[in-house]
């Protein structure tokens, strides 16, 4: 006979999930009792930077990655990143412990009431085992689901199962595998290409899909190869096309009327690896111009069930991309880029474009960087030049404290990168606590803080939806120098541009972070 915790163990180890991001209680301890040697456990603060970090590591690795929560409580500190999670369809695995089975029913203190329903509008798959003996098949559940749907799940264990000696037949999960194929059909890729060919003048929209696939270069040949102006999808969470590169249109608009706007002219419009589409700002209008026809292709089957135009082909983009490359070559690519504009410049302060045109001079190609700061996204694209797959990691939902916890997962995700994160101060209060988990980890990534005393985002809406008076909108008087003194990041605060370049020459070889004050600038 054999323990629940030594099969669940060793079944985590056989599908490579050795590392585990969490902030533990006391209905944790049992599961993370005689870990094997090959597991790391990463430590975080607070349970939204332990998901933040799980969600950067997951999405820089394409693999899942163990999250170990606490009950109720904890699992509910964790639901504003787990937002993001979600939306950039991270596979990640949430364990929360349970009380013992005894005392659940009476509530006892930390018990998960119905635990499976804590957070299932929210996660693909969620349960709770039935008894002890069924704990390694569950969490083999919660593992192939979060593979399969590409979205996490949550699995709640009461902690007295996981010492309960169980049945030989548990072991079968041991050696379990559970693939996914969603290659289209010839008949679907004719039916596409005849679209494509018939169009005169289609165009192309990306998502941060693209890029999660490590289809980024795929893109830009097929792009390349068919002359077609491209755009990324509004909201992206990854970046899935050179932004200086001459067919790139930018990244759309979020709003109805003004994405109708943007594509006039254009009677194909081929969406690929996103959503159609995530708005955010209310811009009413026609959903596409007259004459303008739009197909989607995506792996996400809810994505093309909630679609309210056009028509969609759920399969691997992937297979989709190279079907298209196939079709003749259309006359016309371009294949050079566009320098980056003078940056702006402002009085008493730095401008953004100041810093990310340094960001963009100092830092080598393939830097990774991570972004939480929605007010400067018009300076962000306007000077940055990113050619590299996976080299942009915004919220995917929008929720806030992703950036710091990110960074961290990114760059323990992939060392063999240069990581930095751009964090507005209004953002980086939320995710704080990553960066005691970033010096003790002595994670080489670089912290660049934008502290300009507003949440600026919230003044331009303020502007959009006519209401300039609202209070809550300033936040004076941090000092992040001092902040990550005290968790143990070294810290420096920089105003003129010759020293902010200086700094940011230099490779650091643990975290560090630069506080930068800059001028009031607004997403457009």
């Amino acid at each position: 006979m054999t323990t629940a915790r030594r099969i669940a163990h060793e079944f985590l180890e056989r599908q490579g999930l050795t590392t585990i991001f969490g902030n533990p209680g006391s209905n944790e301890l049992p599961f993370l009792a005689e870990l094997p040697g090959s597991f790391r456990y990463v430590l975080g603060l607070h349970e939204g930077a332990v998901v933040g970090m799980a969600d950067g590591y997951a999405q820089v690795t394409g693999r899942p990655v163990l999250v170990n929560l606490h009950a109720a409580a904890g699992s509910g500190n964790a639901m504003g990143a787990l937002t993001n999670a979600v939306y950039s369809a991270s596979p990640l695995v949430l364990t929360a412990g349970q009380q013992v089975r005894s005392v659940i029913g009476m509530e006892g203190m930390l018990s998960n009431v119905d635990a499976a329903q804590l957070v299932r509008p929210l996660v693909g798959w969620s349960g709770e085992p039935a008894c002890a003996a069924d704990v390694p098949r569950s969490l083999a559940q919660a593992v192939f689901e979060a593979k399969l749907r590409k979205r996490p799940t949550y699995l709640s264990v009461p902690y007295d199962d996981w010492e309960t000696e169980i049945d030989p037949n548990a072991a079968a999960v041991l050696d379990r595998e559970v693939r996914r194929s969603a290659a289209p059909s010839e008949q679907d890729l004719d039916w596409l290409a005849k679209q494509v060919t018939e169009a005169k003048n289609p165009a192309l929209v990306l998502g941060g899909d693209i890029d999660t696939a490590g289809l980024f270069d795929r893109a830009v040949a097929l792009a390349e190869h068919l002359a077609l102006p491209t755009w990324g999808a509004p909201s992206p969470f990854r970046l899935p096309f050179p932004n200086r590169h001459r067919l790139f249109r930018g990244v759309l608009p979020a709003g109805i009327a003004d994405i109708s706007k943007a594509v006039e002219g254009h009677d194909l419009v081929l969406v690929l690896g996103a959503p159609v589409f995530r708005y955010h700002q209310h811009v009413p209008g026609r959903y596409l111009p007259e004459g303008t026809r739009l197909v989607q292709v995506t792996g996400d089957a809810e994505a093309a069930a909630r679609a309210p135009m056009g028509r969609a082909l759920v399969a691997d983009p992937g297979a989709v991309l190279e079907a298209l490359l196939a079709l003749p070559a259309r006359e016309g690519a371009r294949t050079d880029f566009v320098p980056a504009p003078e940056p702006a410049t402002a009085r008493d302060a730095l401008h953004p474009e100041q810093v990310f045109a340094a960001l963009r001079d100092t830092q080598p190609e393939d830097t990774r960087y991570v972004v939480e700061s929605t007010s400067t996204n018009a300076a962000w694209w306007r000077q940055m030049d990113l050619r590299h797959g996976g080299s942009y990691f915004f919220p995917a939902s929008g929720g806030l404290g992703f950036g710091l916890p990110a960074s961290v997962g990114v760059a323990m995700g992939d060392p063999g990168r240069p990581v930095v994160g751009v964090i507005g101060d209004g953002s980086a209060n939320y995710g704080i606590t990553a960066l005691w988990t970033a010096a003790q980890y002595r994670v080489p990534v670089t912290f660049v803080i934008l502290r300009n005393g507003s949440y600026g985002a919230l003044r331009w809406f303020a502007g959009l939806l006519g209401t300039p008076d609202v209070p809550g909108t300033e936040i004076p008087g941090m000092d992040f120098t001092s902040i990550a003194a005290g968790y143990g990041v070294p810290a420096t605060t920089v105003r003129e541009l010759g020293e902010l370049r200086a700094q940011l020459a230099t490779a650091p070889e643990g975290p560090r972070l630069i506080q930068v004050d800059t001028a009031l600038t607004t997403p457009e």
